[in-house]
């Protein structure tokens, strides 16, 4: 039986978690919808440590949540919280989701922010 996208997703990112998980290190969960960016610092036991979201935080800030200059914002608000909380390096957990437009500018703006991975 063939996968439909969203099963695939899930699976690629299942396979990040796991890597992830063996390494013992915080991470950088990314989550995108078509109208809004989610991203969470998620501590090596699982436990949400901080999050930011296109939704109730940067809602007046930007028009759009779901463009590359919204994601670009989560980027920067994410690791501004997680250095305020001294959290220097993460892994980058994509969800599975391509390395590939918003995605790669949350990453992007978080790297120029001072979170390393």
């Amino acid at each position: 039986m063939k996968e439909d996208k969203n099963q695939a997703r899930l699976r690629r990112a299942q396979q990040t978690r796991r890597k992830i998980a063996e390494l013992k290190v915080v991470r950088l969960a990314v989550h995108r919808s078509n109208g809004h960016m989610y991203a969470q610092v998620i501590d090596a036991s699982g436990a949400k440590i901080l999050s930011c979201t296109t939704r109730p935080e940067l809602r007046k800030a930007v028009k759009n949540g779901g463009n590359i200059a919204a994601a670009a914002m989560v980027g920067k608000r994410i690791a501004e919280k997680a250095r305020a909380l001294g959290i220097e390096a993460v892994a980058f957990d994509r969800g599975g989701y391509k390395y590939h437009g918003r995605v790669k500018a949350l990453a992007d703006a978080a790297r120029e922010h001072g979170l390393k991975f």
